[in-house]
């Protein structure tokens, strides 16, 4: 499809010298995001506007007839100009929702996306079917990026104590800034590679690790490939690396019964419980994401005696 050049996105030149209503704006850039073949422009544009006028869905639509003013017309020009580059409305907003919680995000960090939560819900059934969510837990998550991972698990684990490893210290000024606002002070941030600097034992352990093929990285999408942190994605040659070194450092850090869970990407699954099997954890059947791909691998330390 061809793209309207992104010097054409003005829509108060578009529309003559006459301002806009908020309705009118938010159709335009629609207009605008739909002609470029932007995935979901009416929500896309229902974000930016809203983001710039500080509305919510519900008072944008009370909003409608408002008419905008010559600033208000060059700030949401200005930001849809930017989804047209492609980046990802999360960055341009700065924040991204995940498990229900509003979540700062920058250059430095992944965007947190749905099939994600994958790796929660089935950390969180791993635990109902061992025990009570009240239950004090240490967990810890390997490459915690914004923090996605180990604070919805704090969210629903109330008496838990967290840690959250990264080796950006501009993710983990993220992730501490995400614990501060959702006052969840029972996570620790601390500086290293996946779970060199932890000790156990721990209780759970999760990660969304970088899985990409290093060769695959220039065929993603422009969302992905030019705004996601590059160490974020790149995950070695098979894009098998950090379960590599998942292997070699977790059995030794979890408890006897004790939860590991991670993300893979598309067809990994079976190489993952491989590898993570060989190192002495069980496997349990994988949980598939809501598009039917097995997303989250989950396997459990030997009990005692066992």
């Amino acid at each position: 499809m061809m793209t309207t050049p992104i010097a054409d996105v003005t829509i108060f030149a578009r529309h003559g010298a006459k301002a806009l209503d908020v309705t009118g704006a938010r159709r335009a850039v629609v207009e605008r995001f739909r002609h470029a073949g932007i995935d979901s422009p009416e929500l896309d544009a229902r974000i930016l506007v809203g983001h710039v006028l500080s509305l919510d869905h519900a008072a944008l639509a009370a909003a409608g007839t408002r008419r905008l003013t010559a600033e208000e017309g060059s700030a949401i020009d200005a930001l849809a100009r930017r989804r047209l580059a492609h980046e990802p409305v999360a960055r341009i907003v700065g924040n991204k929702e995940f498990w229900s919680l509003k979540l700062r995000v920058d250059s430095t960090t992944l965007v947190p996306r749905p099939e994600t939560e994958t790796v929660v819900a089935a950390a969180l059934a791993a635990i109902d079917a061992d025990g009570s969510r009240a239950t004090a837990m240490r967990i810890a998550d390997l490459g915690t990026g914004s923090g996605a991972l180990l604070l919805a698990l704090l969210a629903e684990l109330p008496n838990s104590f967290g840690i959250g490893t990264d080796k950006s210290f501009g993710a983990l000024s993220v992730a501490r800034d995400n614990a501060h606002s959702l006052n969840l002070d029972r996570a620790e941030l601390v500086a290293c590679d996946m779970g060199a600097a932890l000790r156990g034992p721990l209780d759970l352990i999760v990660s969304n690790p970088p899985y990409i093929p290093s060769g695959d990285i220039a065929a993603l999408a422009p969302e992905v490939r030019d705004f996601d942190p590059r160490p974020a994605l790149d995950g070695g040659p098979d894009g098998l690396n950090f379960y590599r070194g998942i292997a070699a450092t977790v059995p030794a850090l979890l408890k006897p019964g004790g939860a590991l869970v991670v993300e893979v990407g598309t067809g990994q699954a079976q190489a993952v419980l491989a590898l993570l099997a060989a190192a002495g954890l069980a496997p349990s059947p994988p949980r598939a994401d809501l598009d039917g791909v097995p997303r989250a691998v989950v396997m459990t330390s030997a009990r005692k005696g066992s």
